[in-house]
């Protein structure tokens, strides 16, 4: 099965050029091209892409907005972050939006390719040194403010952590979607969290950590 992309760029000649080189390419497919984060977010679910390449800067908001609301109810999708600076708030952000990866626009075609690939084979084009002061962020407080999670707390964050929805926690937990979604805003205020992403990272490294010798 061809690799099914969709790309969100202002610039038509940008977007246009990374089409005509992903065409050329026999397991990939462009299934749509986007130039506002209106028009992907309106075009992304009904297309059902497996990547979005998206240009982190946009007239009307910005690529990892557009990452963090479509993967929201897109768990699977893998998002390509491409831009034209090297920004370590944005590769912060991208990272907290779960983004796959981030390239920068001088990118070699080839390298393009083989990024989207790696995204779509589940892999991570996310620096080890990036990520790991990310996480080195995140552990400012939230890890030592687990023991104040109820039970129930914790296994919805460990839920959130697998990239479910409130609905999708509320079937398997037996539990009214609005009571999940109390028991969310409160772990989040717990940790000291503002977005839901931040605890899905969070959820993921004590995953990990759980699983290391």
């Amino acid at each position: 099965m061809a690799i099914r992309v969709f790309l969100l760029d202002d610039h038509e000649v940008v977007r246009k050029g990374v089409a005509a080189l992903l065409g050329t390419n026999p397991d990939i497919t462009v299934v749509g091209e986007a130039s506002t984060a209106a028009e992907a977010l309106a075009m992304v679910p009904a297309l059902r892409p497996d990547v979005a390449v998206l240009d982190v800067r946009l007239p009307d908001g910005d690529g990892v907005q557009v990452c963090r609301d479509l993967r929201a109810d897109m768990p699977d999708l893998k998002c390509l972050m491409l831009t034209s600076y090297s920004d370590d708030e944005a590769l912060f952000e991208s990272v907290m939006a779960g983004a796959a990866g981030y390239v920068l626009k001088e990118v070699r075609g080839g390298d393009l390719v083989r990024a989207i690939r790696t995204v779509a084979q589940g892999g991570s084009l996310l620096d080890s040194t990036a990520t790991t002061q990310v996480l080195m962020r995140l552990r400012k407080g939230p890890t030592d403010k687990l023991a104040e999670l109820t039970e129930q707390e914790r296994r919805v964050l460990e839920l959130i952590g697998e990239g479910m929805t409130n609905r999708q926690i509320a079937e398997r937990l037996f539990l009214a979607e609005k009571t999940v979604k109390n028991y969310v805003s409160n772990l989040l205020a717990k940790l000291g969290m503002r977005r839901r992403t931040q605890a899905a990272v969070l959820a993921t490294e004590l995953r990990q950590n759980r699983r290391r010798p």
